[in-house]
């Protein structure tokens, strides 16, 4: 589907602007075009994509790929949206709308629209792409590409009306829609890292290969003035669904997202990922293979953290794994996930992009949501570039062609999760050989030590002892104690035990601290790989 061009007269484009009551002077000397007004409202969406859903799916068309993969990396780099042609640049709002460029790695264009107004009276027009609205050189092969080509996303431009010697808004954004449903937002680090994407088809499903929707169509409300929210209305489409969705995001001092959408599916799907987040972790301080990187760790998360229906708080440390593996935790209308980043230690990272820097995910369902369960998927990396961790919730029942669903969820982009638990939380995960000091290692013997740090630890009286309780799917445990961390630090005590174990299948292990009765700590669940672990030592 490729996006139409019309050139417009600077008259019918004031014209234009007046209809949508955003001053003139906002779109900067009228730089950006914008089509012929039709109705549009949310109800009218979803009534648009059920219908959609009823039909086989289309693809796209596309601008000729041989000039696409032309538009390489280096020379995508050189294509600069020009923030004069903002949409909003000027108002109404704080918040100035640019668009990314298509190009080898970005090959669907998505059309954009203006609304005027909200609601069920609400007008769309869509944003016309032209090549002056960027600054490219020359030669670009961007240059060739036909009239109407479109775009590949957008952005939200940080606060045109804040602290310029802070942030500028010309060269800081808040929030980017780039390729098929994915998005990402900064946290109160001002740091972009994992993603976050609109729906997940069949990720690591045996027998079927992954599908990947795009984000086709947006819309742009005409935010109010001072404001620190924005309103983007969007359409999914792929071979097995389709979808419409509204966010609304808040940029304070983190940035929190409300979903809204409606699903319908064309074709069963195998594992139908509800509200999936994407992130990579290629090792952490528990396994690190000899001579793999100079850095300490490298991931952009470092753990999955679940708040389920009954209460617990679960803390999962992430693996980079020998094969792809597939965790599920079952639940009840859970009461929230996310991939967190909770080492903020820069010395645990040696890196000038700031890992510990990078902003957590938390996934806050508004309704309930049945039964399922939260799954977790770890693929194999060898490198940082590459994305290999889906976090998502699947619904129990079967996700068969003619199903539709109407979900409500809030995403939390911050340095920390948003309800923390009262307990003690994990804070490292360590593996070594087994053994004691000065004795023989003994074989296929894996030591643990697991790091609590919290205000139950902290009201412990001297001399007491909080208690280990395990479990392991298989395997012995052994030289199981624990102590507090020697570094004066109160209410900081770490677990160690040795796993014996035989054999490489993993093996799924379950550790919290209690005193007397009471629990002190959140839920620690680990899997162990040997043969990801054996030899590397």
């Amino acid at each position: 589907m490729i996006n139409r061009r019309t050139f417009l007269s600077s008259a019918t484009a004031t014209a234009a602007l007046a209809a949508l009551g955003i001053p003139p002077e906002a779109l900067a000397a009228n730089r950006i075009k914008l089509g012929n007004p039709a109705p549009f409202s949310f109800d009218a969406l979803i009534a648009q994509v059920r219908t959609a859903a009823q039909s086989p799916y289309k693809p796209q068309n596309k601008p000729p790929a041989e000039i696409l993969d032309k538009i390489d990396y280096e020379a995508h780099g050189k294509i600069r949206f020009n923030t004069d042609s903002s949409l909003f640049a000027n108002g109404p709002g704080q918040f100035p709308v640019t668009f990314f460029h298509l190009g080898r790695f970005f090959q669907a264009p998505v059309h954009m629209y203006a609304l005027e107004g909200a609601g069920n009276n609400a007008k769309a027009r869509e944003i016309l792409y032209d090549e002056s609205y960027f600054d490219m050189p020359a030669d670009s092969p961007a240059r060739k590409l036909p009239r109407g080509s479109g775009f590949a996303g957008f952005r939200f431009q940080e606060n045109r009306n804040g602290d310029q010697a802070r942030l500028d808004w010309r060269k800081n954004d808040w929030v980017a829609f780039l390729g098929a449903s994915y998005f990402r937002a900064i946290g109160d680090l001002y740091q972009y890292g994992l993603s976050a994407r609109g729906i997940a088809i069949d990720v690591a499903q045996a027998g079927k290969p992954e599908e990947f929707p795009n984000f086709t169509h947006f819309y742009f409300e005409a935010p109010a003035d001072k404001s620190d929210t924005v309103v983007v209305y969007a359409v999914l489409d792929g071979p097995s669904i389709v979808g419409a969705y509204k966010f609304i995001m808040r940029r304070d001092d983190d940035v929190v997202m409300d979903v809204d959408c409606a699903l319908f599916l064309r074709q069963d799907v195998g594992r139908l990922g509800i509200a999936p987040a994407t992130s990579m972790m290629w090792y952490s301080e528990a396994v690190k293979g000899t001579g793999a990187d100079w850095r300490p760790e490298v991931h952009d998360s470092d753990g999955l953290a679940i708040w389920n229906g009954n209460g617990e708080h679960i803390w999962r440390p992430l693996n980079n794994p020998a094969r792809i593996t597939a965790s599920a935790f079952g639940d009840n209308n859970p009461r929230g996930f996310g991939l967190l980043q909770r080492d903020r230690n820069f010395d645990h990272y040696q890196d000038g992009v700031h890992y510990e820097r990078r902003p957590s995910l938390w996934v806050e369902p508004l309704e309930g949501w049945g039964e399922g369960s939260v799954q977790l998927i770890e693929i194999p990396t060898d490198d940082e570039i590459h994305d290999n961790i889906v976090a998502m919730w699947v619904p129990k029942a079967k996700a068969a062609a003619g199903s539709s669903y109407r979900l409500r969820y809030r995403l939390h982009w911050m340095k920390d999760e948003p309800f923390p638990s009262p307990l003690a939380r994990c804070v490292a995960t360590r593996l070594g050989n087994g053994g004691q000091p000065g004795q023989a290692r003994p074989q296929n013997v894996r030591k643990f030590m697991v790091e609590f740090k919290g205000a139950p630890l902290e009201k412990l009286a001297f001399g007491e002892l909080p208690e280990a309780v395990l479990s392991s799917s298989r395997g012995s445990f052994s030289y199981v104690f624990t102590e507090a961390v020697p570094n004066g630090v109160a209410g900081h005590w770490r677990a160690q035990f040795d796993l014996t174990v035989d054999g490489d299948d993993p093996v799924d292990l379950r550790l919290y601290l209690r005193h007397k009765n009471q629990t002190l700590s959140e839920t620690w669940l680990y899997q162990y790989q040997p043969f990801k672990t054996r030899g590397i030592y």
